[in-house]
């Protein structure tokens, strides 16, 4: 049967079963997406453990910020949609600038590639809590032949908790609270590595 007939049945059928973008639209606008696919972690993991190699499940964050908060090898791969550069400072808050990564789209074109996959093949985009770079790594892609592009709208780490002894703890949601598979050890094979300047 051919790879793509497949594929579109798999999505069928994930889509029937009222398993996909079961999660609310996101009320912050930012936090959107022109095509309104949200997911929870736990209905991350659902989809990968349904449709597997169908759908291409991508961690956006850099690979710095994961070797200190944790990976799940459930992702197929990590490719970071913001980059710290250590030789800039952030104007408004004491950390390092973020900046874009230029090579993210084509990144995301050839891990599917390699996949052999093809833009409408479904795409999980998972940052640290869901939307200051799930939705904006999203809409990066579009206007670009993608057809299925999903936001994790809790992230690796989760929301913060508002009250209590433990407030401003990434305790709330996320992959990372939620009883999913994580570790701290990172699979070498599907960690992003810069390639040097020319």
């Amino acid at each position: 049967m051919n790879k793509r007939i497949l594929a579109a049945i798999l999505v069928a059928v994930f889509l029937a079963a009222g398993t996909s973008h079961a999660s609310p639209v996101p009320k912050d606008p930012k936090k959107q997406t022109p095509w309104g696919l949200y997911v929870d972690s736990q209905e991350a993991y659902q989809m990968k453990q349904e449709l597997g190699d169908k759908v291409l499940f991508v961690d956006v964050r850099d690979p710095i910020e994961i070797m200190f908060t944790g990976f799940t090898d459930v992702v197929d791969v990590n490719i970071p949609f913001k980059l710290a550069n250590r030789s800039k400072w952030n104007k408004k808050k004491p950390v390092y600038a973020m900046e874009l990564n230029q090579n993210f789209e084509q990144e995301i074109a050839t891990a599917l590639k390699k996949r052999g996959l093809n833009k409408d093949a479904p795409i999980l985009l998972m940052c640290r809590s869901g939307g200051t770079r799930g939705a904006p790594s999203a809409k990066k892609l579009w206007g670009k032949g993608y057809k299925q592009v999903y936001v994790v709208t809790d992230g690796f780490e989760g929301g913060t908790l508002k009250k209590g002894e433990k407030k401003n703890w990434r305790l709330k949601n996320g992959w990372k609270n939620s009883g999913l598979p994580w570790s701290y050890r990172l699979n070498r094979e599907k960690m992003y590595v810069a390639t040097p300047a020319q």
